[in-house]
């Protein structure tokens, strides 16, 4: 299966997140909290606030995307994680939100964006966030009632990035490693000496 690394290539006006969707499926596979304040020592983070929070984007983790030429897998680097999550905020993106990729949503605002350092003392960790070292994570308060009540009940789970970014093929389906390759040609030397 062909492996591409989309990159940011900053010589492109574009390039970049250009905005987050709440989805019930995240293609990262990594669901959202709600912060609730019963859950939560912070005064600032409660129910009333309609604060979710989530990974954006984890590093080297393969997603799978399929198209007319059949399926295959994307990732994104550590560096490209932090610089995307760094010209996110550079573009002042942090108000433009969808849902599902297709409805526009208004008012829901990034509110924290960071990238995770530690494995013990971030502050994913202490709300139960299981991402890599590496992950960019954001918190985001939401201002629609009915969509905070869609990640309250499950119907929506996790963040999902839109964006411009350039891909580099890093491994084609039809490449062979070196010890397939190794191992192939021995085959036809040994079946070449049977022969003889």
């Amino acid at each position: 299966m062909d492996l591409f690394e989309l990159i940011i290539d900053e010589d492109q006006d574009l390039e970049g997140v250009q905005a987050v969707s709440l989805v019930s499926d995240p293609a990262i596979e990594s669901d959202f909290v709600a912060l609730k304040k019963h859950k939560v020592a912070l005064a600032v983070v409660n129910e009333d606030k309609h604060i979710l929070m989530g990974a954006a984007l984890i590093p080297d983790k393969p997603i799978f995307r399929a198209d007319e030429n059949g399926g295959y897998n994307i990732f994104f680097s550590e560096q490209t994680v932090r610089k995307a999550s760094e010209l996110f905020l550079q573009n002042g993106m942090q108000s433009e939100s969808t849902l599902e990729h297709q409805v526009d949503l208004k008012g829901n605002t990034v509110v924290e964006s960071w990238i995770k350092e530690d494995e013990t003392h971030d502050k994913s960790v202490k709300f139960g966030i299981d991402a890599p070292v590496g992950s960019w994570i954001i918190s985001m308060k939401i201002q629609d009632d009915e969509v905070y009540n869609m990640a309250k009940t499950g119907e929506i789970k996790g963040f999902s990035i839109e964006g411009y970014f350039a891909d580099k093929l890093v491994r084609n389906k039809k490449q062979v490693s070196e010890s397939d390759l190794y191992n192939d040609i021995m085959a036809l030397l040994e079946s070449a000496e049977v022969k003889n």
